[in-house]
């Protein structure tokens, strides 16, 4: 891990050397700068006790004000340089970062807390960038100046220079035992942030279950703990980091005080002038902010690698669904066929030796019990998944030989769990098109969907915004833009997935209606619950446990008896028990109460009451 996390620390610095050298080389030359004051510091000193004239100090002075004024024009351009580089990095890591996740498969994502993918793209991205802009920065100037420094006061008195280096080595063993504990502390801070940006994200994307079940103070008081945990890490982080500063002061006010001793004493035996030790003790002051800031470079890349070390570990992912090696360039007419397939989620067996042939422009509908694998089946289509063993073939060739793009922008794909944007209704349907859908297309679309009679009640009609995951609108209509946003695209092959199912019944039938004459183009693929969606499709799979267990058209399944004919009979049933109390409660409201002032008996339900052995 710490090979490659250097390694991409490498790449991204070298995309930006051009810049990095540029802000090196400015930052360099204001540290000379900023070590040429202390001389004439001293020179003024000397030529105050020397009697010069005041002409003289005014020149050393003004020069001093000069080289102060180039050292900051100097070291501004260079810090813009190395600051702005940083954050073209950040950009770029960004972007790369959601490009590499992006291609991940959909398993992926499944054992993956959003939150804390949140978390690394946010707080860890903010500091590498910091560790590639601040702390280079810091590194070059403190380094430029401290060897700058050492240079100059070895000119004025190697004595006092030697005494003040002496507590350089402690001050490196302090850098080295407080930086390796900052480490461990950062990395812990940082992995429960992600868990408090899980908890936050969990808790929005569920509100409407919390406030349903009326939770909001539990849930507030398990963030509190989550909090609470975060805190206590930080102030354990800033407790470590405030041990470096005063650290840094006493070894630094020890070397002060050390040459103020020495220096005062060879002053008085005039061993050196006043100027040199005013000098020198200027110098050693200049070297007290690199000795410090020593420090803080070492938690910033202590920090800045702890995160991108996390940030590497979203690198090192792997797509276990890939663009083929020889990916075929034929257009896709949308025959669709399996061939013994099996498919499992770990060691759970989903799909067992599943085999059938849709025909270019045919259609077909599954059902079965709740879990028997018709989703999974439908979702290895688009590859979404790839399948254990068996094959998945479009047109006679294998789903993996298609180009990616290729492949799912044929497929208009409307999933049991409609996901919307927060986007205005027209770009929501448009999602799946590759250029901006058309007026005349998005009103076709919406009525195929019978979402137009909906939109007319809308604010500002398609453009509306609907917030996010589509929270303004009802079950009902997100799954009718979801129907709409696969038919615009006008796809080859359409496969819904119990896209129905939050639709009442009329609506539901003229959906079909209208989507028959869409089928008739494409080949369909129909997954639901109630029969009357499916019962016109030229085949029907009966799946259970992962098994088709029959197959046939309506009538041929009706008449075989089998679970299709049971779940048949089970449907008609309730929408004959629907209907029943819809009219005993209709009566109950209507009929007049007798003036005798009994209490009028509802008509019985059939069914209620019936025991064991009732006639």
């Amino acid at each position: 891990m710490a090979s490659r996390s250097r390694s991409t620390f490498l790449r991204y610095l070298r995309r930006h050397r051009s810049k990095l050298i540029a802000g090196t080389i400015t930052v360099v030359a204001s540290s000379f700068f900023a070590v040429i004051p202390p001389r004439f510091i001293g020179g003024i000193v000397d030529d105050v006790n020397g009697g010069a004239p005041f002409s003289a100090i005014v020149v050393l002075a003004l020069a001093m004000i000069g080289v102060a004024a180039m050292e900051a024009l100097v070291r501004g351009f260079g810090r813009y340089q190395i600051i702005d580089s940083s954050r073209l990095v950040e950009y770029e890591m960004r972007n790369d970062l959601l490009s590499h996740l992006e291609e991940m498969e959909l398993g992926y994502f499944q054992h993956q807390r959003i939150g804390d993918l949140m978390a690394r793209l946010t707080n860890d991205l903010t500091a590498v960038r910091q560790m590639y802009g601040f702390g280079i920065l810091m590194l070059v100037s403190t380094t430029s100046i401290l060897v700058l420094s050492i240079a100059s006061m070895l000119q004025v008195n190697v004595k006092l220079t030697v005494l003040s280096l002496v507590l350089m080595p402690v001050a490196s063993v302090s850098f080295w035992a407080i930086g390796r504990r900052v480490n461990e502390r950062f990395q812990q801070l940082q992995a429960q942030f992600g868990d408090l940006s899980t908890k936050a994200q969990e808790n929005f994307s569920g509100i409407r279950v919390v406030k349903a079940y009326s939770q909001e103070e539990p849930e507030i008081r398990s963030f509190a703990d989550v909090n609470m945990e975060y805190v206590r890490r930080a102030i354990d982080l800033a407790r470590l980091n405030g041990l470096v500063w005063p650290a840094m002061n006493f070894i630094m006010g020890c070397a002060v005080l050390a040459a103020l001793y020495v220096g005062g004493t060879d002053a008085i035996g005039r061993k050196m002038t006043v100027g040199e030790l005013i000098q020198f003790v200027a110098y050693l002051y200049l070297l007290q902010w690199p000795m410090i800031s020593f420090g803080e470079i070492t938690n910033i890349f202590q920090q800045g690698w702890a995160s991108l070390v996390r940030l590497q570990e979203l690198f090192d992912a792997r797509a276990a669904i890939a663009e083929p090696i020889d990916p075929v360039a034929s257009p896709i007419r949308g025959e669709v066929e399996l061939r013994g397939v099996t498919f499992a989620y770990g060691n759970t067996i989903v799909l067992r030796d599943v085999t059938f042939t849709v025909p270019a422009g045919g259609s077909l509908a599954i059902v079965g019990p709740t879990g028997s694998g018709k989703s999974t089946l439908v979702n290895l289509i688009p590859r979404l998944f790839d399948v254990q063993q068996g094959e998945v073939l479009v047109d006679g060739v294998n789903v993996r030989r298609y180009p990616l793009p290729v492949l799912r922008r044929a497929i208009g794909y409307v999933p049991q769990e409609t996901y919307l944007f927060s986007l205005p209704l027209r770009e929501n349907v448009g999602f799946g098109s590759e250029q901006e859908l058309p007026e005349e297309r998005l009103e076709w679309a919406a009525d195929v969907a019978q979402l137009d009679k909906d939109v007319e009640d809308f604010p500002a009609r398609y453009d509306t915004m609907i917030g996010e995951r589509g929270v303004t609108l009802s079950g009902g209509q997100k799954q009718r833009a979801a129907i709409a946003r696969a038919v615009a695209k006008d796809p080859r092959v359409l496969i819904l997935d119990d896209a129905l199912s939050a639709v009442d019944t009329y609506t539901e039938s003229e959906i079909l209606r209208r989507l028959r004459g869409v089928m008739r183009e494409r080949t369909s693929i129909v997954v639901a619950h109630r029969i009357s969606t499916v019962k016109d499709a030229d085949e029907i799979l009966v799946l259970d446990d992962g098994r088709i267990v029959e197959r046939g058209t309506h009538a041929q399944l009706l008449a075989t008896g089998g679970l299709y004919a049971q779940m048949y009979r089970r449907q008609l049933l309730e929408e004959e028990l629907e209907v029943d109390v819809e009219q005993a409660e209709h009566e109950r409201r209507v009929r007049p109460e007798p003036e005798d002032g009994s209490v009028a008996r509802a008509p019985r339900i059939p069914g209620e009451g019936l025991g064991e052995g009732t006639p």
